[in-house]
């Protein structure tokens, strides 16, 4: 693959993975815009797997935090904020897993139309617009309860639609449960990492299966310039939501969305 459509679709993916506008339709848009061959599965993890490191790195205090209280939840002990926190990403990350299997049997390549990459751009921008506006913001992590992690998990199982943008949903239901914004855009940027690992993993297992192992070197570069791409989006959000709204995002999902429909009409 071409060095420049690498270091494109990896900041593409760096920038929209953090950005409520559905990094997975940015990635399907890119190809068909620039008229390039389609990435493949494997590129899309790399990337991924680029802003997972991003998350980390970003995140670091709250990642040795889960990892020294991981010997107190594999004891049962849950009551610790750290082993808290590895429950709720757990427990977030388990309805997404069962509705990816279920569309990896349907096969996922069926939804990528424009029509439908539109069409969720607008409803879950609206979606975006009516929770960050009429939502209480009075509650923060602390106060996260199981039942808060699983809703917002069965929303991030709806983000394996593409344009509806796993961030963007997360963040809308976190939203919609009360929580502010920060602390919205936090877990929600937490919640990527067990699903990208998940991701990963599983599709590492079939590239080393149909002997494609050539791939890594340019996955290798892709994951490197998402990761820089996703600290700097990272960055830009936790700064933006510290004093303004998701308004910019939401006005920019509709516009995307009414382009792309008028493309199929």
């Amino acid at each position: 693959m071409p060095l420049v459509q690498i270091i494109i679709l990896a900041i593409v993916q760096g920038l929209t993975e953090f950005l409520p506008v559905s990094s997975s339709a940015h990635l399907i848009l890119a190809p068909q815009f620039l008229h390039w061959p389609p990435q493949g599965l494997a590129m899309d993890v790399a990337v991924h797997v680029g802003t997972l490191g991003a998350v980390v790195l970003y995140f670091w205090r709250d990642m040795i935090r889960m990892l020294k209280n991981l010997p107190n939840f594999l004891q049962g002990k849950w009551n610790g904020a750290g082993s808290k926190e590895i429950l709720w990403l757990i427990l977030g990350t388990i309805p997404a897993i069962i509705v990816g299997l279920v569309l990896s049997e349907i096969g996922v390549e069926k939804l990528h139309s424009f029509g439908i990459l539109g069409s969720t751009s607008i409803v879950y921008g609206i979606f975006l617009y009516g929770a960050d506006k009429w939502a209480s913001s009075r509650r923060t992590l602390n106060m996260m309860t199981y039942k808060d992690s699983l809703w917002i998990g069965f929303a991030q199982a709806l983000a394996l639609v593409p344009g509806t943008s796993r961030s963007g949903v997360c963040m809308t239901m976190a939203r919609s449960l009360g929580f502010n914004r920060l602390e919205a855009a936090k877990f929600s940027f937490l919640l990527s990492i067990p699903a990208i690992i998940a991701a990963a993993t599983l599709t590492c297992y079939k590239i080393i299966q149909t002997n494609q192992g050539e791939i890594f070197k340019d996955a290798a570069l892709g994951a490197a310039f998402s990761l820089l791409a996703g600290l700097m989006a990272i960055h830009f959000m936790m700064r933006w939501l510290k004093n303004s709204s998701f308004a910019p995002f939401v006005i920019y999902r509709i516009a995307l969305g009414v382009f792309l429909l008028t493309l199929v009409l």
